[in-house]
């Protein structure tokens, strides 16, 4: 009898689940030591392990084949109307494919699916809008300034659930989004819109309508103060594609970054420009990044960085000035404040800039594209030595490599692209790391091993000693 009671209780003993992650635990925490938030391990009824439990073979929904057999037409891709964002989807709309897309409040990302609601739209291929957060009247103000009318785009403001299932169910689309997946809520399910259960449930619905129908499915979700999208983490797991919109609102410049994608690469950036007009996708971005200038102006280098697999030209300006307190100011905007207090550190102990380290330094990026791969350090570095010696560098010189605290430079990634990119646009010569492969014609590389022979580029000033003789020649 004992040891059938503590099998009973065993078997009845609750378990907990985090709705985060979905962790599960036969105890309650305050913290779930799998994905670290606080708050989110909730009971969920029996432990799974309690007892055993058996599932009885149930009717087969659709047959198993071959693999070989199955029609792989049905998940063609088909254009969004957007070039850059077919860029990053992977060539499209996918039918069947849920797609996330996360940003920041004002960022733009209803503009942008307004005005891929109306590009996609067509006879053949039907949009629905559903707006949880504005009126209908509201949208329509916005497509009319944008110009997103379409006879084939559906507009419905709705934030029930089931009403939004019922409007798939009118109009049949084959494109519908939902701004925000946040804002929708299920009556069947407790608690306010925007909380973890409500938008588990909504995507979950959606994503079941949107397999069933094999229609295309875009959800908006909020970010949290860190950036991370907010809802239970599961709701990433769940979709198919998660992008991120990313920008400065008070710049031009949006980009589109995968995060996860199921039908293709995850290092693609889509560029888009927002003005009053709307949104348009840039195929040559480059030029937001740089300022036509007659005359070179001290404190400016350019480099080429990768965004994703796209070599965009960038151009880094830095300004030192004497230093009115007993600690120097360091203002960056669109660098890292930590590379360029590295850069700083080299060019006085490497590159032999006495004071340099004393003054006032600003350092910052034009267009708002912010840079972090180590390959713009030479371009930092040779900006600030620029700006510190108030000589100017050749307006037709590109600086590319990453430099370590030693002073050496070292090679990056995609240096080819880098340069290729360069000379289409009219650069003529460049600083690079030691051997960096095929040059494109008509351009001009020295190889700079460290500091010292990218310093050489700059004429002998007082305050430096000078640098070594090296660098070759290409």
């Amino acid at each position: 009898m004992a040891a059938r009671t503590s099998r009973s209780s065993a078997k009845d003993r609750p378990s907990y689940r985090c709705t985060e992650c979905g962790w599960t635990t036969v105890k309650w925490l305050g913290r779930c030591p799998e994905c670290q938030a606080w708050g989110t391990v909730e009971e969920v009824g029996a432990a799974a392990g309690g007892g055993l439990r058996t599932t009885a073979a149930g009717r087969v929904t659709t047959a198993a084949i071959p693999i070989a057999q199955v029609d792989s037409r049905q998940a063609t891709a088909r254009s969004s109307g957007v070039a850059e964002l077919d860029r990053v989807l992977g060539g499209g709309l996918i039918p069947g494919a849920v797609i996330l897309l996360a940003g920041e409040p004002g960022v733009g990302k209803s503009t942008l699916l307004l005005d891929v609601a109306a590009k996609a739209s067509s006879d053949e291929f039907r949009t629905l809008y559903v707006t949880g957060e504005e009126s209908a009247g509201q949208v329509r103000l916005r497509a009319d300034r944008i110009g997103a009318l379409s006879d084939h785009l559906y507009l419905a403001a709705e934030t029930d659930l089931s009403a939004v299932l019922a409007h798939l169910d009118a109009v049949k689309p084959s494109l519908v989004i939902v701004d925000s997946v946040q804002t929708v809520a299920s009556p069947e399910i407790e608690g306010a819109p925007g909380g973890m259960a409500q938008v588990r449930e909504v995507a979950s619905a959606l994503i079941r309508a949107s397999k069933d129908r094999g229609m295309s499915t875009i959800l908006v979700g909020h970010v949290t103060k860190e950036g991370a999208i907010a809802g239970p983490r599961l709701l990433e797991h769940l979709v198919d594609v998660v992008l991120h919109f990313e920008g400065d609102r008070h710049a031009r410049l949006r980009l589109v970054r995968g995060v996860k994608n199921r039908y293709g690469a995850t290092d693609e950036v889509g560029c888009f420009e927002l003005h009053d007009e709307g949104i348009t996708g840039l195929t040559d971005p480059s030029g937001l990044f740089l300022t036509r200038r007659e005359q070179p102006v001290p404190g400016t280098c350019l480099t080429v960085t990768l965004e994703g697999r796209r070599p965009l030209v960038a151009e880094i300006q830095g300004l030192t000035v004497d230093s009115q307190i007993p600690s120097p100011r360091r203002t960056t905007s669109g660098l890292e404040t930590s590379r360029v207090s590295m850069m700083l550190a080299v060019l006085e102990q490497r590159g032999r800039i006495s004071a340099i380290g004393k003054r006032d330094i600003y350092t910052a990026t034009v267009g708002g594209v912010r840079l972090t791969e180590p390959a713009a350090d030479l371009a930092i570095a040779l900006a600030l030595a620029s700006a510190a010696s108030d000589t100017p560098l050749p307006n037709n010189l590109v600086a590319i490599g990453e430099v370590g605290l030693a002073g050496e430079v070292r090679r990056v990634t995609g240096v080819q692209r880098r340069l290729a990119e360069a000379a289409r646009l009219g650069f003529t010569h460049a600083l690079v790391p030691p051997d960096p492969g095929r040059v494109p014609a008509g351009m001009k590389v020295l190889e700079v091993a460290d500091m010292g022979d990218a310093l050489r580029v700059l004429p002998k000033r007082v305050g430096r000693e000078a640098p070594p003789e090296g660098g070759q020649r290409r």
